[in-house]
């Protein structure tokens, strides 16, 4: 409360409603917009703030010297779904629903994409509880509306894990995660109903017709259609920006960029065909060939810095920009297939991104994203913080933020001193991971020390220790040195584990029944 009320006095939370330009007295909403932007599979290293070379963001770049960089910012989980259930409900991984990717394969045949796109009841993954707490149920409490727009991923439209069911006042783009494996669809979701789109149905792993030139452009025609999702989602958000200026607004835009296939608007392409010059064309089976694949993936991620760019240049136009919090992060590190050379552009930085240390495992190139939040006025340009934080602190972030009431049983904690650099900020004793996927894997960053416990699924219970002070690449296991350390993550990893409720997403191998 003695927190809350330090806003308040500050006329930064909404619940002040009584400063004006002019002075005291006349009660005004001068709760701020919130715009967090999710990017999909891009790596720490991806951004020319982060220590890029030969990709260009200057867009993001310059949210950044705008405002702040955290340099110690962990996603939900080393993939997309429970990621995204980690950051909308506030809940680590041992304690959140939905706690790795799941396809809901009772239905039926789920990976059927052409069945999918034609009937409903096959889209979507796991949905969200129907009783979840989430940032847009809170933030919608408070009067905000809200949108989710981009890529969804827990629960199909009919489901009670609908974006609408969720929080959301709009939602537009994916809500199946497979679905998304195009980025020229037949269809994208406006809410509940169905928008077809100007492209044919060519399904994720498509090869090369047979005879054609993998050398030749032309061959890969059918990769580059008409409809470009990105681009749709991207003028849809600045619809709801431009809707929304008399009233604060969340906008939840979760792109699906950088995530695989690759697949750009040409002119992007050609940009970076002059930086990287020639190169062999990408033609195995997984998601879709392409011609040229460095050029591609950059283009991707330039693709998105525009997009960053097109919204704050909307904010500024409908003069909301300096009433905007804007936050911008990845869902999870960088991919290592599909064609996407990350290692070309060292898209996990000092961390690493090849199989193993990128997506899909917790070292620290699958779960350590960039983070950059913009707030002209209140957050102090081009500062940087080593606080420690993670996907389940945004919501009792945003929550300080807009006054709303912060649930009790979550695992975050709200880092809006660091954002203001004003009052006490609190600290994580521990970050916490679980993920039973790619044979079971548990990790706790502790300080400098991050525990690591792999292959579960194949019986071992032996924790790897690290110094990421000294170590962040992960390369050196000090487990021996340390005992008392290990000792101590041994008994929070078993402490923080309580075990799932869906049957796919429990541990036998510790204890699950």
């Amino acid at each position: 409360m003695e927190r809350r009320n330090f806003i308040k006095n500050a006329g930064i939370l909404a619940g002040a409603g009584l400063i004006n330009k002019k002075g005291f007295g006349k009660k005004i909403d001068t709760r701020p917009n919130i715009v967090y932007i999710l990017a999909d599979d891009l790596g720490y290293g991806d951004l020319g703030v982060y220590g890029q070379k030969i990709i260009q963001t200057p867009n993001i770049d310059k949210l950044a010297k705008n405002g702040i960089i955290f340099s110690d910012h962990y996603s939900g989980s080393p993939v997309c779904a429970p990621s995204r259930c980690v950051l909308l409900t506030g809940l680590h991984s041992g304690h959140a629903y939905i706690r790795g990717n799941d396809e809901w394969g009772e239905r039926g045949d789920v990976w059927n994409f052409k069945k999918a796109s034609e009937n409903e009841n096959l889209e979507g993954q796991r949905p969200l509880h129907k009783n979840s707490v989430t940032i847009g149920k809170l933030l919608q409490k408070k009067g905000y509306k809200t949108a989710c727009i981009g890529k969804w991923g827990l629960g199909p439209g009919y489901s009670e894990g609908s974006p609408n069911k969720q929080g959301f006042d709009l939602f537009f783009g994916y809500n199946c995660q497979r679905q998304a494996h195009t980025y020229y669809p037949k269809h994208l979701w406006k809410n509940r109903k169905k928008i077809k789109l100007n492209n044919k149905l060519v399904i994720p792993g498509t090869r090369l017709k047979k005879g054609s030139d993998p050398y030749d452009p032309d061959s890969y025609s059918d990769y580059t259609l008409n409809d470009y999702a990105p681009d749709l989602m991207g003028r849809e958000a600045l619809k709801f920006i431009e809707e929304n200026k008399k009233n604060p607004f969340f906008l939840y835009y979760a792109s699906p960029l950088p995530h695989l296939p690759l697949q750009a608007p040409k002119e992007y392409v050609d940009k970076y065909r002059k930086i990287i010059g020639e190169e062999e064309p990408y033609t195995k089976k997984s998601y879709f060939p392409c011609r040229y694949p460095r050029a591609t993936y950059a283009a991707m991620i330039n693709y998105l810095d525009d997009e960053v760019g097109k919204i704050v240049r909307k904010l500024k136009d409908t003069d909301q920009y300096d009433n905007t919090l804007i936050i911008f992060s990845s869902d999870n590190g960088p991919t290592y297939t599909g064609g996407a050379d990350t290692e070309f552009f060292k898209s996990g930085g000092v961390f690493g991104e090849s199989y193993g240390r990128g997506k899909g495992f917790t070292h620290e190139g699958g779960i350590r994203v960039p983070m950059i939040a913009s707030w002209p006025g209140k957050i102090k340009p081009g500062t940087q913080t080593d606080h420690v934080s993670a996907f389940y602190d945004i919501l009792p972030t945003l929550c300080e933020l807009s006054a709303a009431k912060t649930p009790e049983k979550i695992d975050g904690i709200s880092f809006l001193p660091a954002l203001l650099e004003k009052g006490i900020q609190k600290k994580h004793k521990f970050l916490y991971w679980e993920f039973p996927s790619y044979n079971g894997q548990q990790a706790v960053r502790m300080g400098k020390w991050k525990g690591l416990r792999k292959n579960i699924f194949k019986g071992n219970l032996k924790i790897q220790l690290f110094d990421l002070s000294r170590d962040p690449s992960e390369l050196n296991d000090v487990s021996k040195e340390y005992p008392e350390i290990v000792k101590e993550i041994t008994d929070i990893m078993k402490k923080e584990h309580n075990p799932a409720i869906l049957s796919k997403f429990k541990f036998r191998e510790l204890g699950d029944k």
